[in-house]
């Protein structure tokens, strides 16, 4: 099986890209809002740690952004809880996907917590930074703040760029990004 990673900047369409391979994607964002939805254990970890600020289950997402705002350290301890987690249920995708020829993981700190393996196939997923900007300020939970504490926990860009095998260009129009994807499949197939 291939392992295929995706990695670039936060709202640069790293899910986007991931769907368009094809093939069964491991989508770490996903995991995490479900567990806030459905996990009574982790809401109750993360309630121990900040009762006055997680309270209600399921877990609402302004309530872990407003924490992580708040307290410094918080991200980093919610981070200890959540990730372990995410890991498992990966795990467990790839056990359930192991027959497959592709795998694509769309995990925003894949490099970040060594995630990757020796043999994985890293993409990196580039887009100008005003087409990210105005996609992200379309979102419901667009908070300038918390991206900025989040990609104070990221590699940097040219890092990430430097370590991938192949680059995207995400313009947001299919045809050509579909032609970079058909691309690396040829490559690496």
């Amino acid at each position: 099986m291939i392992r295929v990673g995706i990695v670039g900047d936060i709202g640069s369409g790293k899910s986007y890209v991931a769907k368009k391979f094809g093939y069964p994607v491991f989508n770490a964002d996903l995991v995490v809002n479900n567990l806030y939805k459905n996990n009574i254990p982790c809401f109750k970890k993360l309630n121990k740690l900040y009762p006055n600020n997680i309270i209600s289950f399921p877990i609402v997402k302004k309530e872990i952004t407003n924490n992580i705002l708040q307290n410094k350290s918080s991200l980093k301890k919610i981070i200890e809880i959540i990730h372990p987690l995410v890991r498992n249920r990966m795990n467990k995708f790839i056990t359930k996907n192991k027959n497959k020829k592709i795998i694509v993981l769309d995990i925003p700190l894949l490099l970040e917590n060594k995630i990757n393996k020796k043999n994985d196939v890293i993409v990196f997923v580039e887009s100008k930074k005003n087409k990210i900007l105005n996609k992200l300020k379309k979102r419901n939970n667009f908070n300038l703040k918390l991206i900025k504490k989040f990609k104070k926990i990221q590699l940097p860009l040219e890092y990430k760029k430097k370590k991938s095998q192949f680059i995207v260009r995400n313009n947001f129009n299919n045809k050509f990004l579909k032609k970079d994807i058909n691309r690396i499949l040829k490559e690496i197939l």
